[in-house]
């Protein structure tokens, strides 16, 4: 038996192309998945929308985390590092709360 997984077939649709916008993302989880809502704030509206939901079992957050960490790292070899506002800790300056418990950005 061969040692290479099986190349997966994707298709990527115009309309998904063309992707959405989104500033800010709200994480929450329960023991067998995390929900991650993509949302769009805008300047001057008094309510922000969630553009998107992704719901992924832990397992796949996981290898996520992962692949967004590996990225980062040679993003930043290539475009120099990223800075945060001091004390943010990549939280929004601002307090966010939509309702839900235990959210985070």
């Amino acid at each position: 038996m061969s040692d290479k997984a099986n190349p997966i077939n994707i298709e990527l649709s115009d309309d998904v192309a063309q992707g959405i916008y989104s500033n800010l993302a709200i994480i929450t989880h329960s023991s067998s998945e995390f929900i991650i809502d993509f949302v769009r704030i805008m300047p001057g509206m008094p309510k922000a929308q969630v553009k998107t939901r992704v719901i992924l079992t832990p397992d796949h957050a996981k290898r996520l985390l992962l692949a967004l960490q590996d990225n980062m790292a040679k993003f930043e070899a290539q475009m120099g590092t990223i800075k945060l506002p001091e004390g943010s800790e990549g939280m929004p300056p601002f307090p966010i709360n939509f309702g839900g418990k235990g959210g985070e950005a």
